[in-house]
C-alpha cells in the first residue's frame, strides 16, 4: 500500500493516508491509457465538416463546348473538380468519430494514471477543502500553500463556492469523483483530492 501525507488548506502536514492497491497500486497499462485518451478526444469531435462534390455544386449542367474541333481538351461540366468553383474530390461529409471502449478497459486505464500520479508524488490529499465564499484569490492561496500550479482538483460533492472560485484560474480544473477521466488526469501536472473523495474513488473503482 502507498502511504501519502495529508495536508490542510494552509499547506501543513496533518497526518497520513494509506491508499488501496486496488486503485492506486494497479499495474500501469500504457496501451489502455493511450486508447482511453484517443477515445475521449474522438468522442468530443463534432464531425460536422462538409464540402460539396461535383454532383452537389450549383450549375454546370451544360457541356461548356462541343466534344471535338475546338482545340481544347474535352470537358463535360464547368463544375468538375479541375474547374474553379467546381466540386471537391472525395469531399468530407458529416460522420461520427466515436468508438466504444469496454468498461473494464476504461477502469484499468483510469487506475493506471492514478497509480502513475501517486508514484510520481503528484497526488496531494487534503483533509478538507471548504470556502466560506466564492473567492478566486482564496482558492489560489490554498494552491500556493500546497505549492501547486497546474492542478486537477477532485472533490466529493458539488460545492458551488469551490467550483466557481476555481473557474477563473486557467491552469486549474475541478471535477467530481464520478466525472474524473484519463485525459484530464494526464493533462494536469498535479492531482489535488480531498480525503473524502479518495474514499469514494476507492469504493467506486476498486
Amino acid at each position: 500500500m502507498a502511504n501519502v501525507a495529508v495536508y490542510n488548506m494552509k499547506g501543513e502536514e496533518v497526518g497520513s493516508l494509506e491508499l488501496g492497491d486496488a486503485v492506486f497500486g494497479a499495474k500501469i497499462n500504457e496501451h489502455l491509457v493511450h486508447m482511453a485518451v484517443v477515445q475521449q478526444l474522438a468522442n468530443n469531435r463534432q464531425g460536422t465538416q462538409k464540402a460539396k462534390t461535383r454532383s452537389e455544386v450549383r450549375g454546370g449542367g451544360r457541356k461548356p463546348w462541343r466534344q471535338k474541333g475546338t482545340g481544347h481538351a474535352r470537358q463535360g461540366s464547368i463544375r468538375a473538380p479541375q474547374w474553379k468553383g467546381g466540386g471537391i474530390v472525395f469531399a468530407p461529409t458529416p460522420r461520427d468519430y466515436s468508438f466504444k471502449l469496454n468498461k473494464k478497459e476504461k477502469r484499468a486505464a483510469l487506475k493506471s494514471v492514478l497509480t502513475s500520479k501517486v508514484n510520481e508524488s503528484k497526488f496531494i490529499v487534503l483533509d478538507e477543502l471548504k470556502l466560506d465564499e466564492i473567492k478566486t484569490k482564496k482558492f489560489k492561496e490554498v494552491l500556493d500553500n500546497l505549492k501547486v500550479n497546474k492542478a486537477l482538483v477532485i472533490i466529493n460533492e458539488n460545492d458551488k463556492n469551490i467550483v466557481l472560485s476555481a473557474r477563473n484560474l486557467p491552469s486549474v480544473k475541478t471535477a467530481l469523483t464520478n466525472t474524473i477521466n484519463v485525459y484530464d488526469i494526464l493533462k494536469y501536472d498535479t492531482i489535488v483530492v480531498t480525503r473524502d473523495a479518495v474514499a469514494t474513488i476507492e469504493e467506486v473503482y476498486a
